[in-house]
C-alpha cells in the first residue's frame, strides 16, 4: 500500500478510475473522526493531504482538544515466556532495559529492509 505521512499522520493513496482522480484517508484515527483528501496528481493529492491534517490541527486547537494521533509510539508485544526470558537476558548483558532491546532489534529490521 503507498502511503503519504506529514505532523506524524499516515494516510492512504487510493485510485478512482471513473472519477479519475486520486484521494486517501488517514489511517487509525477513531471512527468519529475521519480526514479525508484527494487530487488529480500526486502533488495536488499531497497538498491536500497536508492542508487537511493542517485543518484538524487547527480546529482541535481552537476548540481546545488534543487531537489524535495515528500512532502514539506504544506498543505493547506479546512473546513467548521463553523469547521474554531470552530478550531480559540479551538486554541485561547489553546493559540496556527490554524495551531499549526491543526497540533497536525493530529499527534494525526496519532498516535492512529498506
Amino acid at each position: 500500500m503507498n502511503t503519504l505521512s506529514y505532523k506524524g499522520y499516515i494516510g492512504t493513496i487510493e485510485v478512482s478510475e471513473p472519477d479519475n482522480c486520486l484521494y486517501g484517508k488517514v489511517l487509525d484515527l477513531p471512527k468519529e473522526t475521519l480526514i479525508s483528501y484527494e487530487g488529480q496528481t500526486i502533488k495536488e493529492l499531497r497538498e491536500d493531504f497536508e492542508g487537511a491534517i493542517d485543518d484538524y490541527l487547527t480546529f482541535c486547537k481552537e476548540e481546545g482538544i488534543e487531537p489524535h494521533k495515528t500512532y502514539s509510539g506504544s506498543l505493547n508485544v506479546r512473546l513467548s515466556p521463553d523469547v521474554h526470558s531470552k530478550v531480559a537476558i540479551l538486554a541485561k548483558q547489553t546493559g540496556i532495559s527490554i524495551n531499549a532491546f526491543i526497540r533497536k532489534a525493530v529499527e534494525n529490521q526496519i532498516a535492512s529492509m529498506l
